[in-house]
């Protein structure tokens, strides 16, 4: 295989020094994606973990990070149900893009009556790796025919694959045909939350059975970068920023303006059959959210730390003498749109 353990390492380390800022959407006809998290606690999964196909990618892994926009409902729904609209934040594809969201949010976390609003509208980070099940936790009743599996990792379980690519001790890739180790995902519970933190890999490595090895030959390794949501064209970044407004206004989702762009998992063609619709048709490549990770909270203060670009005066200006914080943060905006 092409990437080494070393190119890994050195890779995560740059990245660390650069400060980490890093649908398609695809369903397989065959369901592939390992839903561990529906896992009751006390739990665990074996897994091996497989590189990607692509052989440019360093890693056995890509990033994705996607923006969560609540609305106060859908419009015409007199229930008024609080959704959310899930967008793909375009700084995930690393090609210098600008996120409309983010070029606002960086600036609120110099603003403390503004943190907690920035922490909401935060992109959110996941992972998505490929692998085969050696234990299956689940007890899946309807398995894929293909056992190649996509598992969507959130920044907890990450966090402890990361630190172990980075242990001197390790001497070979985790997803080494032949001297691979496989990794124990464990389940718990920790307040209301799940908690991974228990996770770790095998002691030992060992080399790919022979059914597993048929298996990668039968039905070949995916091209990881191919299950990134499609990067949005210059249309959808104006909706994405016109969105984001309305959603921080407190305004119902309108399915007329942005249905075709963007929508709630679920939503099929209007108000009365989107809640039956959402509880069924959840997409399933989606760990649920609870709290934001200190991680991604560090990452955002930092950016906002050198978003120079930023001037500090309009924002103490919006929140200046108001208590509604939508409304302050809207002015801001717009008045730096009329600015530029």
């Amino acid at each position: 295989m092409a990437t080494t353990l070393q190119a890994i390492r050195d890779k995560l380390k740059a990245t660390e020094q650069r400060g980490s800022d890093n649908s398609n959407n695809r369903q397989n006809a065959d369901n592939s994606i390992y839903a561990f998290w529906n896992m009751l606690d006390g739990k665990e999964s074996g897994i091996r973990f497989l590189p990607d196909a692509d052989i440019n990618n360093t890693f056995f892994w890509v990033e994705r990070a996607m923006i969560r926009l609540p609305f106060a409902g859908i419009l015409g729904d007199e229930a008024k149900n609080q959704i959310i609209v899930q967008v793909p934040c375009v700084e995930m594809y690393n090609d210098g893009s600008v996120c409309p969201v983010l070029s606002e949010v960086r600036g609120w976390f110099k603003e403390p009556s503004l943190e907690e609003t920035a922490r909401q509208y935060w992109k959110k980070r996941s992972f998505i790796f490929q692998g085969l099940i050696t234990e299956d936790g689940l007890n899946e009743q309807d398995k894929p025919e293909n056992p190649i599996r996509r598992f969507i990792i959130g920044p907890q379980i990450f966090a402890l694959i990361k630190a172990a690519l980075l242990d001197p001790e390790l001497d070979d890739l985790p997803t080494d045909y032949a001297s691979g180790i496989d990794f124990r995902l464990k389940k718990g519970n920790k307040g209301n939350y799940a908690d991974y933190s228990t996770s770790s890999w095998s002691r030992r490595s060992r080399p790919l059975s022979e059914s597993e090895a048929t298996a990668i030959d039968t039905y070949k390794l995916n091209n990881l970068s191919e299950f990134l949501p499609k990067k949005p064209s210059a249309v959808e970044l104006n909706i994405i920023k016109e969105m984001f407004e309305a959603s921080v206004n407190g305004e119902a989702y309108d399915p007329e303006k942005w249905g075709q762009y963007y929508k709630p998992a679920g939503f099929t063609q209007g108000p009365s059959t989107f809640q039956k619709s959402i509880v069924s048709n959840v997409e399933k490549d989606e760990i649920p959210f609870t709290v934001p990770v200190m991680e991604e909270i560090v990452e955002a203060v930092v950016a906002a730390s050198v978003a120079t670009n930023v001037a500090s005066t309009p924002v103490e200006t919006a929140v200046a003498g108001t208590d509604n914080r939508a409304s302050d943060i809207l002015a801001m905006i717009r008045s730096r749109s009329a600015a530029a």
